[in-house]
């Protein structure tokens, strides 16, 4: 029987490499596996059945704010998603939360905290950063606009997140394989549930999911 594999996602080949070398050492009967961009975690995600977990870098390649959470969620409700972040102020872990992480580890945290937090996740609880206040409550405007993008559907997200690279319609329904028609079909249902009347507006939108401008690293 396969053992279950969580995937480490950053754009940085040796934070990754020694991530996985690390952890591979420290937690058993776990399969540890590399992603360099959401796109090949998508590829990842659907080509396999077993992941369990995602550690994912917030500030990645071609992704707004948080939208790159948004998409893992969406798309792959079992697979729990567990943060990893240079970005680590109680407004970004609050965020984090709000938008279906199920924790939350600041990327200078020893790797210890990051085992805990997979162990944390995997008994079904919330990780949170150590120290962290759980009763902050987040801003009453993020968590409507929260509200409102979790009405959108993966493929919907898909396309939000390839509006917010500045991509035209064709070159979207390019990178999706489908008709221009059917993105522009897309684009009105968004614009829709997003209550916006452009693709500025739903771009602007989802910049608002960054908590913060997020430091590389």
């Amino acid at each position: 029987m396969p053992h279950p594999r969580i995937i480490i996602v950053d754009d940085h080949s040796m934070f990754r490499g020694a991530l996985r070398q690390t952890l591979s050492s420290r937690i058993a009967e776990t399969d540890f596996v590399e992603a360099g961009s959401l796109d090949e975690l998508q590829v990842m995600l659907e080509e396999e059945q077993d992941t369990e977990l995602v550690l994912l870098d917030l500030n990645m390649p071609n992704v707004s704010g948080l939208t790159g959470l948004l998409q893992i969620r969406a798309q792959f409700p079992a697979v729990a998603v567990v943060v990893v972040s240079g970005a680590d102020d109680p407004v970004t872990v609050r965020k984090c939360l709000d938008y279906g992480a199920s924790g939350f580890v600041p990327k200078k945290a020893p790797v210890d905290h990051i085992v805990e937090a997979i162990a944390i996740v995997r008994r079904g609880d919330i990780a949170l950063p150590h120290g962290f206040d759980a009763a902050i409550q987040g801003d009453p405007a993020d968590r409507e606009l929260a509200n409102r993008l979790s009405t959108l559907t993966p493929q919907q997200i898909r396309v939000l997140r390839m509006l917010g690279e500045g991509l035209l319609n064709k070159q979207i329904a390019f990178k999706l394989n489908v008709s221009e028609a059917t993105i522009k079909a897309h684009v009105s249902a968004i614009l829709q549930k997003l209550n916006v009347d452009s693709r500025t507006q739903a771009v602007i939108l989802i910049n608002k999911t960054d908590p913060s401008i997020l430091p590389k690293g």
